[in-house]
Protein backbone atom coordinates (compact mmCIF):
# COMPACT_ATOMS: atom_id res chain seq x y z
CA UNK A 1 0.00 0.00 0.00
CA UNK A 2 0.90 3.45 -1.02
CA UNK A 3 1.95 5.67 1.62
CA UNK A 4 -1.55 7.40 3.23
CA UNK A 5 -2.83 10.37 1.86
CA UNK A 6 -4.13 12.26 4.78
CA UNK A 7 -4.79 15.38 2.88
CA UNK A 8 -9.21 15.83 3.60
CA UNK A 9 -8.54 15.28 7.13
CA UNK A 10 -6.20 18.22 6.96
CA UNK A 11 -8.12 20.66 5.32
CA UNK A 12 -11.28 19.33 7.65
CA UNK A 13 -8.82 20.87 10.30
CA UNK A 14 -8.05 24.05 8.01
CA UNK A 15 -4.42 23.02 7.60
CA UNK A 16 -2.69 23.95 5.02
CA UNK A 17 -1.86 21.19 2.44
CA UNK A 18 0.11 20.84 -0.81
CA UNK A 19 -3.31 20.66 -2.89
CA UNK A 20 -7.18 20.79 -2.32
CA UNK A 21 -8.51 17.43 -1.63
CA UNK A 22 -11.26 16.06 -4.30
CA UNK A 23 -13.78 13.16 -4.06
CA UNK A 24 -17.41 12.99 -5.47
CA UNK A 25 -20.80 12.15 -4.23
CA UNK A 26 -22.06 9.27 -5.34
CA UNK A 27 -18.27 8.35 -6.73
CA UNK A 28 -18.77 4.78 -6.05
CA UNK A 29 -21.55 3.24 -8.66
CA UNK A 30 -23.97 4.41 -11.14
CA UNK A 31 -21.94 5.60 -13.91
CA UNK A 32 -19.14 3.19 -13.56
CA UNK A 33 -19.19 0.37 -16.10
CA UNK A 34 -17.60 -2.05 -13.42
CA UNK A 35 -20.25 -1.56 -11.40
CA UNK A 36 -23.15 -2.17 -14.13
CA UNK A 37 -22.18 -5.23 -15.06
CA UNK A 38 -22.09 -6.52 -11.08
CA UNK A 39 -25.45 -4.82 -10.79
CA UNK A 40 -26.86 -7.27 -13.72
CA UNK A 41 -26.39 -10.16 -11.16
CA UNK A 42 -26.50 -8.12 -7.91
CA UNK A 43 -28.81 -5.77 -6.23
CA UNK A 44 -27.94 -3.06 -3.78
CA UNK A 45 -29.35 -5.10 -0.78
CA UNK A 46 -26.55 -8.05 -1.92
CA UNK A 47 -23.86 -5.98 -3.19
CA UNK A 48 -23.37 -4.59 0.37
CA UNK A 49 -24.43 -7.53 2.32
CA UNK A 50 -20.98 -9.23 0.98
CA UNK A 51 -18.24 -7.04 2.47
CA UNK A 52 -15.33 -8.15 -0.22
CA UNK A 53 -17.91 -7.25 -3.40
CA UNK A 54 -18.63 -3.85 -1.26
CA UNK A 55 -14.94 -3.06 -0.40
CA UNK A 56 -14.32 -3.72 -4.60
CA UNK A 57 -17.17 -0.88 -5.00
CA UNK A 58 -15.91 1.53 -2.59
CA UNK A 59 -12.34 1.15 -3.64
CA UNK A 60 -13.13 1.55 -7.56
CA UNK A 61 -13.48 4.88 -7.70
CA UNK A 62 -10.20 5.60 -5.95
CA UNK A 63 -8.28 4.04 -8.65
CA UNK A 64 -9.82 5.06 -11.65
CA UNK A 65 -10.25 9.43 -10.28
CA UNK A 66 -7.48 9.52 -7.80
CA UNK A 67 -9.90 10.59 -5.42
CA UNK A 68 -8.36 11.55 -1.64
CA UNK A 69 -10.96 9.62 0.30
CA UNK A 70 -13.39 6.85 -0.37
CA UNK A 71 -17.10 6.60 1.04
CA UNK A 72 -18.66 3.40 2.23
CA UNK A 73 -20.64 2.45 -0.59
CA UNK A 74 -24.25 2.01 1.17
CA UNK A 75 -27.72 3.24 2.03
CA UNK A 76 -29.05 5.76 4.24
CA UNK A 77 -31.83 3.30 4.81
CA UNK A 78 -29.49 0.58 5.37
CA UNK A 79 -29.56 1.04 9.53
CA UNK A 80 -33.34 1.07 9.26
CA UNK A 81 -34.68 -2.25 9.41
CA UNK A 82 -32.59 -2.47 12.94
CA UNK A 83 -34.76 -0.52 14.61
CA UNK A 84 -38.16 -1.77 12.86
CA UNK A 85 -38.49 0.10 9.92
CA UNK A 86 -39.79 -1.98 6.81
CA UNK A 87 -38.05 -0.65 4.51
CA UNK A 88 -37.46 -1.95 0.75
CA UNK A 89 -35.66 -0.16 -2.23
CA UNK A 90 -37.36 -0.47 -5.27
CA UNK A 91 -35.88 0.14 -8.45
CA UNK A 92 -37.16 3.66 -10.00
CA UNK A 93 -38.70 4.59 -7.04
CA UNK A 94 -36.14 4.39 -4.15
CA UNK A 95 -36.88 3.79 -0.38
CA UNK A 96 -40.71 2.01 0.02
CA UNK A 97 -41.23 1.79 3.78
CA UNK A 98 -44.77 -0.22 4.33
CA UNK A 99 -45.08 0.58 8.11
CA UNK A 100 -44.72 4.57 7.81
CA UNK A 101 -45.18 6.68 10.95
CA UNK A 102 -48.31 8.13 11.68
CA UNK A 103 -48.39 8.62 15.81
CA UNK A 104 -46.33 8.48 18.87
CA UNK A 105 -47.71 5.27 19.42
CA UNK A 106 -45.44 4.04 16.24
CA UNK A 107 -42.62 6.19 17.22
CA UNK A 108 -42.47 4.81 20.65
CA UNK A 109 -42.42 1.03 18.79
CA UNK A 110 -39.04 1.72 17.29
CA UNK A 111 -36.14 -0.16 18.87
CA UNK A 112 -32.12 0.31 18.81
CA UNK A 113 -29.77 -0.77 17.07
CA UNK A 114 -26.87 -2.71 17.48
CA UNK A 115 -24.39 -2.46 14.72
CA UNK A 116 -22.07 -5.59 15.58
CA UNK A 117 -25.22 -7.64 15.81
CA UNK A 118 -27.64 -5.77 13.57
CA UNK A 119 -24.92 -4.68 10.36
CA UNK A 120 -21.88 -6.56 10.90
CA UNK A 121 -21.37 -6.92 6.98
CA UNK A 122 -20.72 -2.86 7.29
CA UNK A 123 -17.95 -2.77 9.77
CA UNK A 124 -16.73 -5.81 7.53
CA UNK A 125 -16.53 -3.67 4.58
CA UNK A 126 -14.74 -0.82 6.63
CA UNK A 127 -12.71 -2.98 8.52
CA UNK A 128 -11.51 -4.75 5.38
CA UNK A 129 -10.73 -1.02 3.52
CA UNK A 130 -8.95 0.12 5.79
CA UNK A 131 -6.60 -2.30 7.08
CA UNK A 132 -5.83 -3.72 3.65
CA UNK A 133 -6.88 -1.98 0.56
CA UNK A 134 -7.10 1.98 0.99
CA UNK A 135 -4.16 4.36 1.43
CA UNK A 136 -6.61 7.81 1.43
CA UNK A 137 -9.80 7.81 4.37
CA UNK A 138 -12.80 6.21 4.46
CA UNK A 139 -15.42 8.38 5.28
CA UNK A 140 -18.34 6.95 6.31
CA UNK A 141 -22.31 8.26 6.80
CA UNK A 142 -25.44 8.13 7.83
CA UNK A 143 -28.72 10.09 6.68
CA UNK A 144 -30.04 13.20 9.24
CA UNK A 145 -32.90 12.66 11.54
CA UNK A 146 -35.66 14.44 9.68
CA UNK A 147 -34.36 13.35 5.98
CA UNK A 148 -34.52 9.60 7.97
CA UNK A 149 -38.15 10.66 9.18
CA UNK A 150 -38.91 11.89 5.69
CA UNK A 151 -39.25 8.52 4.57
CA UNK A 152 -40.80 6.47 7.22
CA UNK A 153 -43.57 9.25 7.73
CA UNK A 154 -44.15 9.75 4.29
CA UNK A 155 -43.84 6.28 3.88
CA UNK A 156 -40.92 7.03 0.52
CA UNK A 157 -39.85 9.49 -1.51
CA UNK A 158 -41.88 12.91 -1.06
CA UNK A 159 -41.59 16.10 -3.53
CA UNK A 160 -43.55 18.61 -1.12
CA UNK A 161 -42.82 16.36 2.75
CA UNK A 162 -46.73 17.82 3.85
CA UNK A 163 -47.04 14.87 5.90
CA UNK A 164 -43.54 14.73 7.30
CA UNK A 165 -44.26 18.85 8.47
CA UNK A 166 -47.75 18.09 9.83
CA UNK A 167 -46.10 15.51 12.35
CA UNK A 168 -44.05 18.34 13.46
CA UNK A 169 -46.74 21.10 13.61
CA UNK A 170 -49.12 18.92 15.21
CA UNK A 171 -47.53 16.51 17.04
CA UNK A 172 -44.17 18.39 18.50
CA UNK A 173 -44.06 15.89 21.31
CA UNK A 174 -43.98 12.73 19.20
CA UNK A 175 -41.67 14.75 16.50
CA UNK A 176 -39.13 15.28 19.07
CA UNK A 177 -39.29 11.65 20.61
CA UNK A 178 -38.67 10.60 17.13
CA UNK A 179 -35.58 12.93 16.49
CA UNK A 180 -34.24 11.70 19.51
CA UNK A 181 -34.66 8.07 18.62
CA UNK A 182 -33.12 8.60 15.39
CA UNK A 183 -30.15 11.08 17.02
CA UNK A 184 -29.74 7.96 18.76
CA UNK A 185 -29.30 5.46 16.11
CA UNK A 186 -27.29 7.67 14.06
CA UNK A 187 -24.53 8.55 17.08
CA UNK A 188 -24.47 4.86 17.69
CA UNK A 189 -24.22 3.76 13.85
CA UNK A 190 -21.56 6.28 13.39
CA UNK A 191 -19.85 5.51 16.46
CA UNK A 192 -19.24 1.74 15.09
CA UNK A 193 -18.10 2.88 11.73
CA UNK A 194 -16.07 5.18 13.38
CA UNK A 195 -14.49 1.91 15.60
CA UNK A 196 -14.24 0.15 12.73
CA UNK A 197 -11.85 2.48 10.83
CA UNK A 198 -13.39 5.42 9.10
CA UNK A 199 -11.74 8.33 9.72
CA UNK A 200 -14.36 10.87 8.49
CA UNK A 201 -18.21 11.43 8.85
CA UNK A 202 -20.97 12.68 6.91
CA UNK A 203 -24.29 13.62 8.11
CA UNK A 204 -26.48 13.55 4.83
CA UNK A 205 -29.80 15.95 5.69
CA UNK A 206 -30.58 15.59 2.08
CA UNK A 207 -33.44 16.98 2.17
CA UNK A 208 -33.99 19.28 5.09
CA UNK A 209 -34.37 22.17 2.99
CA UNK A 210 -38.03 22.33 2.71
CA UNK A 211 -37.85 23.38 6.32
CA UNK A 212 -37.35 27.33 7.07
CA UNK A 213 -34.31 28.99 9.02
CA UNK A 214 -36.57 29.22 12.12
CA UNK A 215 -38.13 25.88 12.26
CA UNK A 216 -34.95 24.42 11.79
CA UNK A 217 -33.80 25.98 14.89
CA UNK A 218 -36.70 25.07 16.74
CA UNK A 219 -37.36 21.35 15.67
CA UNK A 220 -33.59 19.82 14.38
CA UNK A 221 -30.54 21.91 15.44
CA UNK A 222 -30.79 21.00 19.16
CA UNK A 223 -30.69 17.05 17.75
CA UNK A 224 -28.20 17.54 14.97
CA UNK A 225 -25.97 19.48 18.03
CA UNK A 226 -25.92 16.48 19.55
CA UNK A 227 -25.16 14.19 17.09
CA UNK A 228 -22.13 16.60 15.73
CA UNK A 229 -21.07 16.73 19.67
CA UNK A 230 -21.27 12.94 19.94
CA UNK A 231 -19.55 12.18 16.76
CA UNK A 232 -16.73 14.62 16.87
CA UNK A 233 -15.92 12.83 20.44
CA UNK A 234 -14.43 10.01 18.57
CA UNK A 235 -12.05 12.20 17.39
CA UNK A 236 -13.23 12.38 13.19
CA UNK A 237 -14.31 15.79 11.72
CA UNK A 238 -17.68 15.33 10.46
CA UNK A 239 -19.49 16.99 7.24
CA UNK A 240 -23.39 17.85 7.03
CA UNK A 241 -24.69 17.79 3.44
CA UNK A 242 -28.53 18.86 2.16
CA UNK A 243 -29.97 19.84 -0.74
CA UNK A 244 -31.70 23.38 -1.70
CA UNK A 245 -30.21 24.24 2.17
CA UNK A 246 -28.28 27.47 1.40
CA UNK A 247 -30.43 29.76 3.66
CA UNK A 248 -29.78 27.51 6.15
CA UNK A 249 -25.65 27.47 6.16
CA UNK A 250 -25.64 30.30 9.38
CA UNK A 251 -27.68 27.70 11.16
CA UNK A 252 -24.98 25.48 10.33
CA UNK A 253 -22.78 27.70 11.33
CA UNK A 254 -23.27 27.57 14.62
CA UNK A 255 -23.22 23.77 14.94
CA UNK A 256 -20.57 21.61 16.26
CA UNK A 257 -19.55 20.72 13.04
CA UNK A 258 -16.17 21.12 10.92
CA UNK A 259 -16.88 20.72 7.38
CA UNK A 260 -20.71 22.33 5.79
CA UNK A 261 -21.19 20.77 2.67
CA UNK A 262 -22.62 22.87 -0.03
CA UNK A 263 -25.30 22.57 -3.16
CA UNK A 264 -24.84 24.73 -5.89
CA UNK A 265 -27.10 27.28 -5.44
CA UNK A 266 -24.68 29.44 -3.06
CA UNK A 267 -20.92 30.31 -4.48
CA UNK A 268 -18.35 29.54 -2.07
CA UNK A 269 -17.35 33.38 -2.22
CA UNK A 270 -21.27 33.94 -0.99
CA UNK A 271 -20.98 32.01 2.07
CA UNK A 272 -17.38 33.39 2.86
CA UNK A 273 -19.03 37.20 3.14
CA UNK A 274 -21.82 35.27 5.30
CA UNK A 275 -19.19 34.64 7.94
CA UNK A 276 -18.54 31.65 6.93
CA UNK A 277 -14.94 30.32 7.83
CA UNK A 278 -15.31 26.53 8.83
CA UNK A 279 -14.13 24.23 6.55
CA UNK A 280 -16.18 24.41 2.90
CA UNK A 281 -16.96 21.36 0.78
CA UNK A 282 -18.58 21.30 -2.78
CA UNK A 283 -20.21 22.54 -5.35
CA UNK A 284 -19.92 22.09 -9.12
CA UNK A 285 -23.55 21.74 -10.25
CA UNK A 286 -23.27 17.68 -11.25
CA UNK A 287 -25.03 18.47 -15.00
CA UNK A 288 -22.07 20.69 -15.66
CA UNK A 289 -20.33 16.98 -16.15
CA UNK A 290 -22.27 16.70 -19.05
CA UNK A 291 -21.35 19.38 -21.21
CA UNK A 292 -18.12 19.87 -22.93
CA UNK A 293 -15.01 19.48 -21.63
CA UNK A 294 -13.91 24.06 -21.99
CA UNK A 295 -17.04 24.43 -20.39
CA UNK A 296 -16.27 22.10 -17.02
CA UNK A 297 -12.57 23.33 -16.87
CA UNK A 298 -14.10 27.22 -16.76
CA UNK A 299 -16.43 26.14 -14.07
CA UNK A 300 -13.89 24.46 -12.17
CA UNK A 301 -11.31 27.29 -12.55
CA UNK A 302 -14.20 29.81 -11.14
CA UNK A 303 -15.29 27.34 -8.40
CA UNK A 304 -12.03 26.75 -6.86
CA UNK A 305 -10.32 30.48 -7.45
CA UNK A 306 -12.98 30.98 -4.67
CA UNK A 307 -12.26 27.75 -2.56
CA UNK A 308 -8.52 28.56 -2.92
CA UNK A 309 -8.94 31.84 -1.03
CA UNK A 310 -8.79 29.74 2.09
CA UNK A 311 -7.09 26.55 3.40
CA UNK A 312 -10.12 25.45 4.38
CA UNK A 313 -11.76 23.75 1.00
CA UNK A 314 -12.70 20.54 -0.03
CA UNK A 315 -13.72 19.68 -3.70
CA UNK A 316 -16.75 18.38 -4.34
CA UNK A 317 -20.37 17.88 -7.05
CA UNK A 318 -23.07 19.94 -5.53
CA UNK A 319 -25.25 16.67 -5.11
CA UNK A 320 -24.25 12.95 -6.66
CA UNK A 321 -22.81 12.32 -9.74
CA UNK A 322 -25.35 11.40 -12.57
CA UNK A 323 -25.54 7.83 -14.45
CA UNK A 324 -25.05 9.73 -17.27
CA UNK A 325 -21.31 11.09 -16.47
CA UNK A 326 -18.67 9.39 -18.28
CA UNK A 327 -15.83 7.95 -15.81
CA UNK A 328 -12.96 9.51 -17.83
CA UNK A 329 -14.67 13.36 -16.76
CA UNK A 330 -14.48 12.06 -13.58
CA UNK A 331 -11.20 11.16 -14.01
CA UNK A 332 -10.11 14.33 -15.94
CA UNK A 333 -12.07 16.53 -13.30
CA UNK A 334 -10.00 15.33 -10.26
CA UNK A 335 -6.58 15.60 -12.16
CA UNK A 336 -6.89 19.29 -12.84
CA UNK A 337 -8.42 20.63 -9.39
CA UNK A 338 -5.00 18.81 -7.88
CA UNK A 339 -2.98 20.00 -10.74
CA UNK A 340 -4.39 23.79 -10.57
CA UNK A 341 -4.71 23.62 -6.84
CA UNK A 342 -0.91 22.23 -6.28
CA UNK A 343 0.23 24.74 -8.83
CA UNK A 344 -1.86 27.94 -7.00
CA UNK A 345 -0.57 26.64 -3.82
CA UNK A 346 2.67 26.55 -4.95
CA UNK A 347 3.20 30.82 -5.19
CA UNK A 348 1.43 31.56 -2.02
Amino acid sequence: MNQFNDTILRTARGEKTEHTPVWFMRQAGRSQPEYRKIKETHSLFEITHDPELCAYVTKLPVDQYNTDAAILYKDIMSPLGAIGVDVEIKSGIGPVIDNPIRSKKDVEKLGEIHPEQDVPYILDTIKLLTTEQLNVPLIGFTGAPFTLASYMIEGGPSKNYNKTKAMMYEAPEAWHLLMEKLADMCITYTHAQIDAGCKMIQVFDSWVGALNRADYHTFIAPHMERIFKEIKAKGVPVTTFGVGASHLIQEWNALPVDVLGLDWRLQIEEARQLGITKTLQGNLDPAILMAPWEVIESHLKRILDQGLQSDSYIFNLGHGVFPEVQPDTLRRVSAFVHDYSRAYKSKS
